[in-house]
């Protein structure tokens, strides 16, 4: 039976929009989504982006909004989760409200990271930015499914066609709650964990369907499936991979060996998934009650997290900052990605990490923009669409099909025999967790990579595999070697806690994606890098001068 929506149509008018200043770059940008279509009701979208998570598909009759939950990407606009949700809530002629669940803690995430997350917000809420400053003056680096889908029905008027399993890091937030006040969306705050207030809150608002992101990671799966146990049974959950260009479970059905074997995959289906968004659109359903307004101090003194790590000065939080730094690097370094990207000391990378992990800024869209210049700089177009594409979906790939992403247990056979084989081999030098985190090692190189880390969040992406397999060198035993290497990682890296930073210390520790070389001590065939080959690759001397022990920021 249909409902009627005369009433619902009358009040879209009444609400006032409220016109919102953008750069001549966004108005690029947006005019290409408004090319695609002129909202996701009428764009072709992919299904098999998305996959369901509960048992039941019917949107209930008297359903009066759609959610989405947001968790691991952070912002409005170029995110197919929250195109999905505002398809649904079109086509069903519902309010669309978007909530996000603020844990209090997050593996090792600090105050460094949670203020990134709670800043962007906050600022983009009360204070509309007008001047953002993009990059920094130093060279800081990164590393850089099923049948049954096709048995998923299209939307029709009572069905959440399509979706899956997942999630990430809490600490990654940056919707733009000004940005959902202007679109008539309500964006709703809620402290705790999603198994413990999502289910009232979906109860309470008569949330006809839900929708969520994904991430691979083990504790974001959790909370997906603790929430599906806990949803009525009438209310359809579905999930999207807003993260991948190719969706996580689309791009191999099973863990790939290594970026030969995945890359021929990626690049096959690009041409079907690498395409423009539409555009986030002004939602002309109003919600029936507005959002409370968000407590800020409240969301502060419910985080139970270490305060010591302090904020970086150099990254400002937020899609707009985003994508500045993404402007910055086509318009400064992209010429020189391809050749100078593993020299620490020169500005060529795109600094992009952060705001990527946090889910401010899109892949998609940073590899739509970047592609425009394939013609003037086709190497390092290429370079970065390896990087930023491939090896980041391995890394996805990795640890969605591996259940020990962080674990020596998660190596290769060849790999697990080699390290036990050579688990007893002397150590030249060994050093506590505390020693490592402090930076003060013999190694001068080491000890400035570990210092940029410390007072950045972010290490050089060349100096993290020289860094990792140092850990490897000086401590008792490889999985010792990986516990500290994945926690200083996900303590001070603001990209941390991600695929890319675990596949990293496997890559470095474990041989993960890589091959087995001449066998030597303790290394076995794991990879070796020294001292002596940084030094042909850059000049090391420059790069320990910057992070000197008694150099100030």
């Amino acid at each position: 039976m249909r409902r009627a929506r005369g009433k619902r149509k009358a009040e879209a008018t009444e609400v006032p929009c409220v016109n919102r200043r953008r750069t001549e770059g966004e108005e690029a940008i947006q005019e290409a989504r408004r090319r695609a279509a002129p909202s996701v009701r009428e764009f072709k979208y992919n299904k098999k982006r998305v996959r369901l998570v509960s048992q039941g598909s019917d949107l209930k009759d008297d359903a009066r909004c759609i959610l989405y939950w947001m968790c691991r990407d952070q912002r409005v606009q170029d995110n197919w989760a929250f195109l999905y949700a505002q398809r649904l809530a079109l086509k069903q002629e519902l309010p669309l409200h978007v909530c996000f669940c603020l844990v209090p803690k997050f593996l090792e995430a600090t105050i460094r990271h949670y203020r990134f997350m709670l800043r962007g917000l906050q600022e983009v809420a009360e204070v509309q930015p007008r001047d953002v400053r993009a990059g920094w003056d130093r060279a800081n680096g990164e590393r850089g499914g099923s049948s049954s889908l096709q048995q998923i029905r299209p939307f029709s008027r009572c069905c959440l066609g399509g979706v899956c399993r997942a999630m990430n890091c809490p600490t990654a937030i940056s919707v733009s709650l000004q940005e959902c006040a202007e679109l008539n969306i309500s964006f709703h705050l809620l402290l705790g964990y999603a198994k413990d207030v999502l289910p009232t809150f979906v109860t309470e608002h008569g949330v006809g369907g839900l929708v969520t992101d994904f991430s691979p990671l083990r504790l974001p799966r959790q909370w997906v499936e603790d929430v599906r146990e806990r949803l009525p049974e009438d209310v359809p959950f579905a999930q999207v991979d807003a993260h991948n260009i190719v969706p996580c479970w689309v791009a191999s059905p099973k863990q790939e060996y290594s970026a030969r074997t995945i890359r021929g995959k990626i690049h096959a289906q690009l041409p079907e998934f690498l395409t423009e968004f539409p555009p986030v659109v002004r939602h002309p359903h109003p919600p029936s009650c507005p959002a409370e307004p968000i407590a800020w101090e409240a969301c502060y003194s419910s985080l139970q997290v270490d305060h010591t790590v302090k904020e970086v000065e150099w990254a400002t939080p937020g899609t707009a900052a985003g994508m500045a730094v993404l402007k910055s690097f086509i318009a400064d370094r992209l010429k020189s990605f391809s050749s100078h990207r593993n020299d620490p000391n020169k500005a060529a990378l795109s600094n992009l990490s952060p705001w990527l992990h946090f889910g401010q800024v899109s892949t998609q869209r940073a590899i739509l923009e970047v592609q425009k210049q394939r013609r003037s700089y086709k190497d390092s177009v290429d370079a970065f669409v390896e990087e930023a594409v491939v090896r980041r979906e391995l890394a996805e790939n990795f640890c969605y099909y591996n259940e020990n992403y962080d674990s020596v247990q998660g190596a290769y056979d060849w790999a697990q025999t080699t390290l036990k084989v050579h688990a007893k081999d002397k150590r030249p030098y060994l050093y506590s967790l505390q020693e490592l985190e402090q930076g003060t090692t013999h190694d001068p190189l080491w000890n400035a990579a570990q210092l940029q880390m410390v007072r950045e969040g972010k290490m050089h992406g060349f100096l993290r595999m020289y860094w990792a397999k140092k850990i490897l060198e000086w401590t008792h035993s490889p999985e010792e070697a990986l516990q500290f290497a994945i926690y200083l990682n996900d303590r001070y890296e603001l990209d941390g806690r991600d695929p890319n930073g675990y596949v990293g210390c496997l890559w470095s520790i474990c041989g993960i994606h890589d091959q087995g070389w001449a066998e030597r001590p303790i290394f076995g065939k794991i990879r070796y890098m020294n001292y002596a080959g940084c030094k042909r690759k850059f000049d090391v001397e420059q790069f320990e001068r910057r992070y000197s022990p008694t150099h100030s920021q």
